[in-house]
């Protein structure tokens, strides 16, 4: 099954094949982002949950896509929210991430489970805060995943995505697609011994409307003061917006 062929066509990604591929990864994801990344995405990380410093104090906060928890644990740890409900569709990525969790004593902090971004299982205005970290552009519906996280965030309440993206410098740009598109899949696939899911992500990436484009979806979703802050020479942005 070669899931890039998913982004080839310019299509998004199917949720199955998208559920399978991580939970196959799972064991190593965390290691090859952070080598991949030259730990840089902890940083981000951090950037992305300070933006949420004045929605403070913060009860409830959603994390979709959450993976491993690592988005969710660095917003605990900077705004101790009273408790964080990460979601994902990968059973193998959350298993990784309640690890995470139990090592760092924070179970009564965060809780994880199984999630789809397209039917949020929560009733309407639930959450002060809905984030997502590395995770936005692997919705199977993109507009329907925002639609979703509109529903169930309160109203005046802030929306936070952090997520890769294309460097618009084209000396950045041939540099960051040099070393995106050749060097992290062959390494991806030596390390983690995943034939496709180092070919799928950088692909991703590619073809994710980033920038305007994203921010016009969540401006069509109803969010309003729609905000994109650019990261490490545009490899990374955070988007933010506030509910209605």
């Amino acid at each position: 099954m070669d899931l890039s062929a998913t982004t080839k066509n310019c299509t998004a990604p199917d949720k199955s094949d998208v559920q399978t591929m991580f939970d196959r990864f799972a064991k190593s994801y965390d290691f090859l982002n952070h080598f991949f990344s030259l730990h840089i995405d902890k940083l981000w990380r951090i950037r992305a949950s300070n933006e949420l410093r004045e929605q403070r104090p913060l009860d409830k906060v959603l994390d979709v896509a959450t993976g491993t928890a690592d988005f969710a644990i660095a917003i605990q740890k900077r705004l101790q929210p009273a408790h964080i409900v990460g979601v994902d569709i990968s059973e193998g990525m959350l298993a990784i991430g309640r690890e995470k969790i139990k090592k760092k004593k924070l179970e009564n902090n965060i809780s994880l489970k199984y999630g789809d971004s397209t039917a949020l299982p929560f009733d309407e205005q639930t959450f002060d805060a809905v984030t997502v970290g590395f995770g936005v552009r692997n919705f199977e519906h993109i507009e329907k995943g925002i639609s979703e996280m509109y529903r169930v965030l309160k109203c005046g309440r802030k929306i936070v995505i952090l997520e890769l993206s294309i460097p618009r410098n084209q000396v950045v740009r041939g540099i960051y697609n040099f070393y995106f598109f050749r060097i992290v899949p062959f390494l991806g696939r030596l390390l983690s011994k995943d034939k496709y899911a180092y070919n799928y992500l950088p692909e991703s990436v590619h073809f994710f409307q980033h920038g305007e484009e994203f921010k016009k979806k969540l401006e069509n979703s109803g969010f309003r003061d729609v905000k994109i802050k650019s990261l490490t020479f545009g490899i990374a942005s955070i988007y933010t917006g506030i509910k209605n």
